[in-house]
């Protein structure tokens, strides 16, 4: 279920391009991809379970250590921006312009009601299969799972079976430096924050399992990670190698959603679309499934009022309605968001697992962040082409600044501040 969780259209596009990118550099590539985009959201799914106290899956305990508002606000945006806003609607316009639009005339994509239809048939299977998310481990992992590693396998052990060509030279940034390209780039996947809404999945699941107490839930999700981290590498390696061997026969494309859809016509005819269709599809739905849930089960946890069965139909409906905008707009809008919570959301992650050693005092927490926040504000402001060229000049000056993550120096110079303040102040106990 966890594997499936995780693995959306965005991660299934990604390794071919990279693979295309890094050529005969795929491996080194390869590894510094799957540390960002395997290592880091395995580690996220730790710190949830490690943090379980029983309150809204774990996320908003560990923010509430820098303030119970902080706690409840960017818990808040954290679901609302992975799910209904950009994440749930996203899973539907992927499946659609990658799923359907190749089966339609030109006459017929053009027009606004096919996404429309698309749109009220996906949610509606999503509302099915998420209505009982007692039923989730049984409805993903043993269903919607194996077709999902069997249409991928097929790609996979076709372009084995008859490669389409032999791995090309290295391409760009992945000629000069293709282990820190491709770090950054499995970060830019946004994994880390679906770790962190997954998280309540993965714990309700345990309790329904019967699996309650920490110490053996902490070990479950141990291992059902290292399951999931080993099924995502597989299938990001294969892609991978997919691209890499994919020049000959297609040439270098613009992007993976490209590369999959010729690659697959070219291994299996006329039925390679519909191959990756499936797999599209399959993919995008399990994502949805999986986050219509967790934001269902967090809101009922935190507004009570209303029940996991209506919030299930309010995120479907809602999200529905902000599908039909479209895969471009949904894209243009979410990017500067997620630029500016992403960050805050791995240093917090990161800083769950080492408080102990600081008392748990927000102070540093708080420096911390600030500290992160101040670039990520920034980075996001950036990128939804806000004239904030001043206030960039002078943080272009910062380490890694260029590859995005130019926060990582100011969280560690704040998270120390904290620390040596903190040696100065009382203790003090915080809920």
């Amino acid at each position: 279920m966890l594997f499936a969780l995780f693995l959306g259209a965005g991660n299934i596009i990604f390794p071919p391009a990279l693979g295309q990118m890094a050529g005969n550099n795929l491996v080194i590539a390869m590894l510094g991809f799957l540390i960002t985009g395997v290592g880091l959201p395995l580690v996220a799914v730790l710190a949830i379970a490690n943090s379980n106290t029983g309150e809204s899956g774990g996320l908003q305990s560990i923010a509430s250590r820098v303030h119970p508002a902080f706690g409840v606000v960017f818990t808040m945006i954290i679901y609302m921006a992975i799910g209904p806003f950009f994440g749930i609607p996203r899973t539907a316009t992927v499946s659609y312009e990658i799923g359907i639009v190749p089966f339609l005339t030109n006459n017929v994509a053009d027009s606004s009601w096919p996404l429309l239809l698309f749109t009220i048939v996906f949610f509606t299977i999503t509302v099915a299969l998420a209505l009982n998310p007692a039923k989730l481990v049984d409805r993903i992992g043993k269903i919607l799972t194996p077709i999902l590693f069997i249409i991928i396998g097929a790609l996979v052990i076709k372009s084995l079976i008859t490669p389409m060509g032999s791995i090309q030279e290295a391409h760009g940034d992945y000629a000069i430096q293709p282990f820190f390209r491709s770090f950054v780039e499995g970060y830019l996947t946004m994994d880390v924050i679906a770790a962190l809404v997954f998280g309540i999945i993965i714990i309700n699941a345990l309790k329904v399992e019967g699996i309650t107490k920490k110490g053996p839930a902490f070990k479950a999700t141990i291992i059902a990670g290292i399951i999931a981290a080993v099924g995502l590498t597989l299938v990001y390696v294969s892609l991978g190698y997919i691209g890499a061997t994919s020049v000959d026969a297609i040439g270098l494309q613009d992007n993976g959603g490209a590369i999959l859809a010729l690659a697959s016509k070219y291994l299996y005819g006329s039925a390679g679309t519909t191959i990756l269709a499936l797999t599209i599809i399959f993919a995008c739905l399990t994502t949805s499934i999986g986050l219509v849930s967790a934001c269902a089960q967090y809101f009922e946890e935190t507004f009570p009022q209303l029940s996991y069965k209506v919030y299930v139909f309010l995120f479907a409906g809602f999200s529905t309605i902000i599908g039909n905008f479209g895969l471009t707009q949904l894209i243009q809008i979410s990017i500067p968001v997620l630029m500016m919570v992403y960050p805050l959301a791995i240093v917090l992650m990161m800083m769950s697992f080492i408080d102990k050693s600081f008392g748990r005092k927000p102070i540093v927490y708080i420096l911390a962040l600030l500290g992160t926040a101040v670039i990520s504000v920034f980075d996001g402001l950036k990128v939804a082409d806000i004239d904030v060229k001043p206030v960039t000049s002078i943080l272009s000056h910062l380490p890694l600044y260029e590859q995005q993550i130019g926060w990582l120096l100011p969280a560690i110079v704040g998270a120390l501040i904290g620390i040596i303040i903190s040696q100065f102040t009382p203790e003090r106990k915080h809920g």
